[in-house]
């Protein structure tokens, strides 16, 4: 990878089987899974809505986004809150296991050779640990600009509507 970044620091988190790391930068808060409003004609990623300390924010189902199997809703469930550009976003994650450090020697760009059901264009990298892979996710991707304002649009058409 081309950063000059040294050391990435990471949320660890599971869909299936598989482990994920984001960068901690971009994480807002880690909430328990909580009550989603359902947003008509939303994409179909698109879990829906929810309250949180009086933000509206839209949930997406990370596992459905990046087309792999995640596991069936638990007390381990999580939603990630994070900063995609301009906008804040939560994300369904199976569970949260952990934050760690990942020096830069331990990240190397996708290889061919890497077996995960994520398409590519989402991976920032692979990071190696003793004996684990770590998919390194570049949320700025996985959402569109486009994307985040149709969203957007769905909550006020649908957050607007008398009651």
């Amino acid at each position: 990878m081309a950063e000059k970044q040294k050391e990435f620091q990471l949320v660890v988190f599971t869909l299936g089987e598989e482990e994920f790391g984001v960068d901690i930068s971009q994480v807002r808060e880690i909430v328990r899974l909580v009550q989603i409003t359902y947003l008509p004609k939303a994409p179909a990623f698109i879990e829906g809505v929810v309250n949180l300390r009086g933000q509206v924010l839209p949930v997406i189902d990370l596992a459905k986004r990046l087309g792999v199997s995640s596991k069936e809703r638990s007390e381990a469930t999580r939603i990630i809150v994070v900063e995609v550009g301009e906008n804040t976003v939560g994300m369904i994650v199976d569970s949260v296991s952990e934050v760690l450090r990942l020096s830069s020697e331990c990240v190397e760009d996708v290889p061919s050779l890497v077996e995960t059901e994520v398409p590519e264009h989402y991976i920032r990298g692979v990071g190696k640990l003793k004996d684990r892979l770590l998919v390194l996710l570049d949320l700025n991707r996985i959402l569109s600009p486009e994307e985040v304002q149709s969203v957007e649009r769905h909550i006020k058409s649908s957050t607007n509507k008398p009651a």
